[in-house]
């Protein structure tokens, strides 16, 4: 009776250990892609407005960036929380029928983020010093460096595959 006992309880172990070995083998597989733009051309005739609109060209290159992206299906869609990224995010979110998220720029890539994001397809509408900084956390690595001022159409893809390695581009939109 002993022996049956032991031998039903090894069983039973032995069979939720390979449950959790199966849902921690099926996390292994997930890819995280993250595609990272500026925000659109703002307006620079007041250097004193730190929370300034888009320009007529950057509404265009908003537009734009929904013709870019109308192939990759986003789970999530983050910005920081100023006008000029929001309103580069809002067509592209429009386009998809997805919310925006804000992300902490004080806080690049920390564990909530990377919780949410892990296995997902995700934008992120940032600054010219955020994205490079951001994609150096994700990739770990110091790759990129901060993009000129003038430069809007930066579109840096960061992959994090199944195995682990990170890697990254960058391609330009002009």
């Amino acid at each position: 009776m002993k022996y049956l006992l032991l031998f039903s309880l090894i069983i039973i172990t032995a069979c939720n250990f390979q449950k959790e070995d199966t849902s921690v083998e099926m996390k292994d597989t997930e890819v995280t892609t993250y595609y990272f733009i500026r925000h659109a051309e703002k307006d620079t005739l007041n250097p004193d407005n730190k929370d300034p609109e888009l320009t007529e060209a950057g509404v265009e290159r908003a537009r734009k960036w929904v013709e870019v992206f109308r192939d990759v299906d986003f789970d999530l869609i983050f910005s920081s929380n100023y006008k000029r990224t929001l309103n580069t995010a809002k067509p592209i979110a429009a386009s998809q029928d997805k919310e925006i998220d804000f992300f902490n720029t004080e806080k690049l890539n920390d564990q909530n983020f990377q919780k949410k994001t892990k296995g997902k397809t995700v934008l992120v509408v940032g600054h010219s010093n955020l994205n490079p900084e951001f994609v150096n956390y994700i990739i770990q690595e110091e790759k990129y460096e901060d993009l000129d001022e003038m430069e809007y159409g930066s579109l840096f893809i960061a992959v994090i595959h199944p195995d682990g390695t990170r890697t990254s581009e960058v391609l330009y939109f002009n």
